[in-house]
């Protein structure tokens, strides 16, 4: 509807053309926003849609990539669409902005889709570096994804599918890891655990964290490595190696944890431990990847290493699980099944709920309220969140999945278990 420029005259001629030009642009108006407090407007929600977008790290230069969460969160929110939509909106996705895993670029890829395409929230966001986290806190503008950073911590916009992973000291810390390894081994009584992290901040505090995790399921902390450099893997593994095998009173320890982003780094990591005899168990957060299985050299080294995703398992025979698959399926046939692909589901899927109790009387303002205000969702698919309490802690739900024989398997479905106050 373009707008014309009149020469009107004064009387009841030039009311009548006045009319006809600003009924119907009020009327466009009308169908694009809706009313929001204190007769404001709702950004991205007509009568008929809610508008949203993410942001993710497709491309990085270690080759490290969340674009699956796309295809997660587009394969969730058309089966909502299918079903009518919520309140009677359907989710315009408009798709997710590449971060290049650079926080500069994340938060202009969040003010773009904030300012220019006027979405009402972000989902998902999966980014480990996102810099968007302060603008949004400061719009008020909703965003869901994998909290793995401390950015998505303290903020009351800013919603992890499974809690806040990098809580302060004193606030509530996982224990599910340890738990649940220490019930796939009969008990941990007796049992030692080695923690190798890489020289990021990231990667540090997540052993601080995961460390607690076994101990507190009573394993003993033979050692903790954050001296391994995040920049590349290194040419010669040796040294961490040698530190891994004496660490335990000069003998290997029963477990070893690796808290490393990257498939060439645990690659390289547990081919060498292999080769220098050790035995016991190796488990990661990142290795429940299919795209490994195509590599030989890749799955050799990951065989027998225990994954500890925190959803279900694709594997698993549970109903929600089913429900994904054939969701995803319907939008991208044939795709591969990944944690990231997952990550995008699950954060769609939490925001939904939220959408759906929030009410059809929808503003950022009355979403915010009913997602802080003593919000709580129960799924299998994932677990549990709870908010305003997971803003600071974990949700404590986790699974475990064993390659072997060259396909995984579930080792343990998804479980929640308290958390206890990171020391």
């Amino acid at each position: 509807m373009a707008r014309r420029h009149h020469e009107v005259r004064r009387g009841a001629a030039g009311l009548a053309v006045a009319l006809a030009v600003t009924l119907p642009l009020a009327g466009c108006a009308a169908e694009r926003k809706t009313p929001g407090a204190g007769g404001g407007a709702a950004p991205g929600v007509t009568a008929t849609t809610v508008k949203v977008g993410g942001v993710l790290t497709k491309t990085s230069a270690s080759g490290y990539s969340t674009k699956d969460a796309e295809i997660g969160a587009r394969a969730r929110f058309a089966r909502a669409n299918a079903e009518g939509g919520v309140h009677g909106r359907k989710i315009e996705f408009v798709g997710a902005e590449d971060d290049g895993q650079d926080a500069a670029k994340g938060d202009a890829a969040a003010r773009k889709l904030v300012q220019r395409d006027e979405v009402f929230a972000l989902v998902p966001v999966h980014a480990p570096n996102f810099g968007g986290a302060a603008f949004l806190e400061q719009q008020g503008v909703p965003w869901f994804g994998w909290a793995t950073g401390p950015q998505w911590c303290g903020t009351t916009t800013g919603f992890g599918y499974n809690g806040c992973l990098a809580p302060k000291k004193g606030a509530g810390s996982q224990t599910w890891w340890g738990r649940q390894l220490a019930d796939l081994l009969g008990g941990a009584q007796g049992r030692s655990v080695y923690v190798q992290t890489t020289d990021s901040s990231g990667s540090k505090y997540g052993g601080t964290t995961i460390s607690q995790s076994f101990t507190a399921a009573g394993f003993e902390l033979a050692g903790l490595n954050s001296g391994l450099p995040a920049a590349a893997p290194p040419p010669d593994w040796l040294p961490y190696v040698n530190k891994i095998m004496t660490s335990d009173g000069g003998k290997a320890p029963d477990v070893v944890v690796s808290v490393i982003a990257g498939t060439k780094f645990n690659v390289g990591l547990y081919s060498a431990l292999k080769r220098a005899g050790y035995r016991g168990v190796i488990t990661d957060a990142t290795s429940y990847d299919a795209a490994v299985l195509k590599d030989p050299a890749g799955a050799q080294a990951l065989e027998g290493v225990v994954a500890a995703p925190m959803f279900e398992p694709f594997e698993s025979t549970a109903p929600e699980i089913a429900t994904l698959r054939a969701d995803v399926e319907k939008v991208a046939p044939g795709a591969t099944l990944t944690q990231h692909l997952a990550i995008g589901y699950w954060a769609a899927d939490i925001f939904l709920d939220m959408l759906a109790k929030t009410g059809k009387d929808l503003t950022r303002q009355k979403f915010l309220a009913t997602a802080n205000g003593d919000y709580t969702y129960e799924n299998a698919g994932f677990g549990r969140v709870r908010f305003p309490a997971d803003h600071t802690e974990p949700n404590g739900c986790g699974a475990l999945v064993r390659l072997e024989g060259g396909a995984f398997k579930v080792a343990k479905s998804l479980k929640c278990f308290d958390n206890v106050p990171l020391k």
